[in-house]
């Protein structure tokens, strides 16, 4: 490998890493608001106790997600310095903007959310989980709007003497077409995956036969927030991400190509069908087999049943006669690797639609208000699998999506503007790339351990017991030290 590949390797390893607590915090601090929220409204203390279990989980996986994401600002630096210093007048403003009012935010008000139990009036207290919440989702916004810059260049001038993008409309780059389609879908998967996490724990303690008696109830109630929540936001996963696919058609032709496969036009009137699952050639350019929903595709890059679709080969001799001599956008192939992008987008597809299954079958074994029959209805040892399987569908669907988006725009780093092999450090060797990725890798690897270990520790042990409401861990003597809580 050279360094380029060494450096994408790297990138994808960290990112898709650090993109497995991205949905869960997003997510999951919208539940516990929501919880809090039912406490306060009803004073039912199962919902203080569901507040305090599943609080103590999404910190658990914020302080991870946190860790994992200063990496990716290095990397910039280190690996990719021509891409940094090209794009780098774009990124500043939104960048800046996510790290000290989003960030800030979000990281302030859960220190308070935290130790503010008893300190604070309720509604207070209230309003910080909820900040969370509106910090994580502006967080959000702002990297993706550098991301959708990277999609589709917007709000920008070159600067020939320079060499580099610099911001003309900052306004632009906040509401690129691409932008407003992707941040919706995007928080919409993440809220899906963190109800498929208060899914998961609570089926699980639904399940299994330790759980008392007495907790069914409570676990109940999250099990029906958690299977909502995923059938609710699925429902705007797949809305927004039709309208992504026609956006993505209009501005990225061969990453739509690329998602089915597809190498020569599909006409006006005719209609191209999308392939479930397709068996080709070894070189991936002739379908041997494959099962398909007729014109299918169509609808989904144009929104009719017969619209036209271009082909990977015609685009690929579009795309040579528009940059062919450009220096910094220069490429002999200007297609994605086209089974990474097939798979990835039905794995994303896939999954997704398997999780919503799970959530449905899930309110259907909970349905009625009584709670008497829910340990028989979900007992069957298949019910464990589900609550295991759950959490990793909506999960892996989100991560099967970011591939998809950036593997799809290659070989470009900036559509149109930057390729790939053009943006690597011009000074960094082979030795020092390996060198990193292997011990980023491996540190990766020990958080993961530490990840699960913790989730597995205090998600199987549940919501503590409900004394009273001056059991809350606030409530001490001021010299007592303080303890992991939430």
């Amino acid at each position: 490998m050279d360094v380029v590949d060494l450096a994408r390797w790297q990138f994808g390893i960290t990112t898709v890493y650090h993109f497995f607590f991205v949905p869960i915090t997003i997510g999951l601090s919208l539940l516990v608001a929501i919880m809090q929220t039912q406490w306060m409204r009803t004073r039912d203390p199962q919902w203080l106790r569901l507040t305090k279990f599943f609080g103590k989980l999404f910190t658990i996986n914020f302080a991870l997600g946190l860790v994992t994401g200063i990496v990716q600002e290095f990397q910039f630096g280190m690996n990719w310095s021509d891409y940094s210093r090209f794009v780098g007048d774009i990124f500043g403003a939104p960048l800046a903007i996510e790290a000290l009012l989003a960030f800030f935010l979000e990281s302030t008000f859960l220190g308070l959310w935290i130790f503010g139990w008893g300190r604070v009036p309720e509604k207070l207290h209230l309003s910080f989980i909820w900040l969370v919440h509106i910090g994580t989702v502006l967080s959000a916004y702002f990297i993706l709007a550098a991301n959708s810059f990277m999609q589709n260049p917007v709000g920008y001038t070159i600067n020939e003497e320079n060499g580099r993008a610099e911001l003309t409309d900052f306004v632009a780059v906040l509401t690129n077409p691409v932008q407003l389609v992707t941040f919706p879908h995007v928080v919409a998967a993440a809220w899906m995956t963190g109800g498929a996490f208060v899914l998961a724990f609570a089926l699980w303690h639904l399940w299994r036969t330790q759980t008392p008696g007495a907790d069914k109830p409570m676990y109940r109630k999250a099990a029906k927030l958690g299977a909502w929540t995923v059938l609710v936001s699925s429902l705007v996963v797949i809305g927004t991400g039709d309208l992504q696919g026609k956006v993505m058609t209009e501005v990225q032709p061969m990453k739509m190509a690329a998602a089915e496969g597809l190498y020569e036009d599909v006409p006006e009137g005719v209609g191209a069908p999308f392939s479930i699952i397709t068996v080709g050639t070894l070189d991936g350019s002739e379908e041997v087999w494959a099962i398909t929903v007729p014109k299918l595709l169509s609808y989904l890059a144009t929104g009719s049943l017969e619209g036209a679709v271009e082909g990977i080969d015609h685009i690929q001799e579009r795309y040579e006669l528009t940059y062919a001599g450009e220096a910094l956008t220069a490429a002999d192939d200007y297609r994605p690797v086209i089974p990474v992008t097939y798979w990835s987008f039905r794995l994303m597809m896939g999954l997704g639609f398997a999780g919503m299954a799970i959530a449905a079958a899930v309110l259907w074994a909970l349905r009625g208000r009584g709670a008497e029959d829910d340990e028989t209805r979900v007992s069957a040892p298949w019910w464990g699998w589900a609550a295991a399987l759950v959490l990793f569908m909506p999960l892996l669907a989100n991560s099967f999506g970011w591939i998809f988006t950036e593997m799809g725009r290659q070989p470009w780093l900036v559509m149109g503007l930057m390729t790939t092999q053009t943006g690597v450090s011009p000074s960094v060797g082979v030795g020092y790339v390996l060198t990193s990725l292997v011990v980023l890798t491996l540190l990766y690897g020990g958080l993961a351990v530490v990840e699960v270990g913790l989730l597995l520790r205090y998600g199987r042990a549940g919501a503590e017991p409900y004394h009273g409401e001056s059991l809350d861990p606030a409530d001490r003597a001021d010299d007592e030290p303080f303890v992991f809580s939430y």
